[in-house]
């Protein structure tokens, strides 16, 4: 079943269910790479892991998480000459992963392209995942690794360079360019980008398809039946215009998924 929209489906924007879809669109974008890199390279999904306490996480967040708890010390020997302390327990922290792709030099073993897919916790300024990944984006930046950012999320923080320029973007810093971006701005109306994975030279670079990972997504996960289009999507609310264009779209989707029941 396809998505009532040409693009990015904002109804999968809600963070509560962000985790299956970022997970999804990272396996989806390593089954699209994987043929066209190899045998020279290979796609590795790797994890960074963050412990953050309730501070860091919206309620709606629910990524891959495991509470962790420390087991409270007995009270010392009988006080003497010390007041007794009121023994307050540790709050707990917790155990958040967040997935990436690297694109590896089989021979060297060394990482040639790093791709991100933005999480809600990468753009909530203040929390330890989006400190976590500045500084990474910083790091690599700083090396020869090319850098991958595709954000389809239209709420948290953005770069400054392309605070503007649509609603979600794919944006490409080459570890061997002279630090300028390549980017790709995203209109909620429009079909998702092909965007460039770029390899080591003389090698070219690859075409990643964004529309078709979404599609991919879309239909493997059977995500029509996961999603409410009675109700608004995900803050951030949409424009007057992009709201009525999104009730129409969907009036259409359920129109011809009758018609083909």
């Amino acid at each position: 079943m396809r998505s009532p929209f040409p693009g990015m489906d904002p109804y999968l924007e809600d963070p509560g269910g962000w985790p299956n879809i970022h997970h999804r669109l990272i396996s989806s974008i390593s089954d699209q790479l994987m043929p066209k890199i190899a045998p020279r390279y290979s796609v590795s999904i790797e994890e960074r892991v963050y412990m953050v306490d309730q501070d860091d996480l919206d309620h709606r967040i629910s990524p891959d998480l495991a509470v962790r708890t420390r087991r409270l010390a007995e009270p010392a020997a009988p006080y003497d000459t010390i007041t007794r302390p009121v023994i307050l327990a540790p709050a707990p922290s917790f155990r958040l992963a967040d997935r990436y792709i690297d694109v590896v030099d089989r021979k060297t073993r060394t990482v040639v392209t790093t791709i991100e897919v933005l999480s809600p916790i990468n753009k909530r300024r203040g929390s330890e995942g989006f400190r976590a990944f500045t500084e990474k984006r910083q790091q690599v930046m700083d090396s020869e690794t090319h850098w991958v950012e595709i954000d389809l999320l239209r709420a948290g923080e953005r770069p400054a360079r392309v605070m503007a320029m649509g609603d979600y973007y794919g944006l490409l810093h080459r570890g061997d360019g002279d630090g300028s971006l390549e980017v790709w701005p995203i209109q909620l109306r429009e079909r998702l980008p092909t965007i460039a994975i770029p390899l080591r030279a003389p090698d070219s670079d690859v075409a990643l398809d964004l529309q078709r990972v979404c599609a991919d997504v879309y239909a493997r996960g059977m995500l029509a039946y996961d999603l409410d289009y009675r109700e608004p999507p995900p803050a951030p609310g949409l424009s007057a215009a992009d709201a009525a264009w999104s009730e129409q779209q969907i009036a259409a989707w359920r129109a011809a998924e009758a018609s083909i029941a």
